[in-house]
C-alpha cells in the first residue's frame, strides 16, 4: 500500500504535487484509489503544468519588479552622499577644476538617470509589464543614505570606488532588465 500524503502538513503547491504523484502511482484495488483513464491523467497533468506555468510567470514578473526596485533604490541612495561629496570636494584646493567639474557632472547625471529610469518604469507599468507597486517609491526622497561619521571619514578615492562599483551594477541591472523585457534583442 502506498500511503496518501498528509496534505495539511504541506504547502498548497507541495500538496498538489504530491497528490498528483499519488494519483499517478496508486494501484487499482488499493483503498481510496480510483482507476483513472488515460484522458483523466492527461487532464490532471495538463492542469498541473498550467499551474506551474502560472507560478513561473508570476515569479518572472516579480523578479522584473525587484530588479527595477533595486535600480531605483541604488540611484536614490547615492543622492545625498554625492551631494555631501561635492560639498566636501569643493574645499580641496589641490584638486584641479576638471575634477570638481566631473564630480558635479556625476551628480547631475545620476539625477538624470534616475529620472530616465522612472520614465521607463512608468512606461512598463502602463504597458502592464510590471505592476504599479513601485508607485511612490521612485519619487520618494527619504530613501537616500544618511551620511554617518564613518562615511564622512571615508577617503575620496574609497568613496568614488564604491560609487563606481554601484554605477556599474546599475548599468548591468538595466541591461538585464532590458533583456528580460525585450528578449527579441538577442541578449
Amino acid at each position: 500500500d502506498i500511503p496518501r500524503p498528509d496534505a495539511a502538513a504541506l504547502s498548497a503547491g507541495a500538496a498538489a504535487a504530491l497528490a498528483l504523484l499519488w494519483l499517478l502511482v496508486c494501484v487499482p484495488g488499493d483503498a481510496g484509489c480510483h482507476p483513472l483513464t488515460v484522458a483523466d491523467l492527461f487532464d490532471r497533468v495538463i492542469r498541473h503544468s498550467g499551474r506551474i506555468h502560472s507560478l513561473s510567470t508570476a515569479l518572472y514578473a516579480e523578479l522584473r519588479e525587484e530588479l527595477t526596485h533595486v535600480i531605483l533604490k541604488l540611484l536614490q541612495a547615492w543622492k545625498e552622499p554625492l551631494s555631501h561629496f561635492n560639498q566636501h570636494i569643493e574645499h580641496h584646493q589641490e584638486l584641479p577644476d576638471d575634477s570638481l567639474s566631473k564630480a558635479k557632472q556625476i551628480s547631475n547625471m545620476v539625477h538624470e538617470l534616475k529620472t530616465g529610469v522612472e520614465k521607463v518604469t512608468e512606461k512598463m507599468q502602463s504597458m502592464g509589464i510590471i505592476s504599479n507597486s513601485l508607485n511612490g517609491m521612485a519619487s520618494s526622497e527619504d530613501t537616500g543614505l544618511s551620511i554617518s561619521n564613518e562615511a564622512n571619514m571615508m577617503s575620496d578615492s574609497d568613496f568614488i570606488h564604491c560609487f563606481r562599483r554601484d554605477s556599474n551594477k546599475v548599468q548591468s541591472y538595466l541591461k538585464i532588465l532590458k533583456c528580460r523585457i525585450m528578449p527579441e534583442n538577442s541578449c
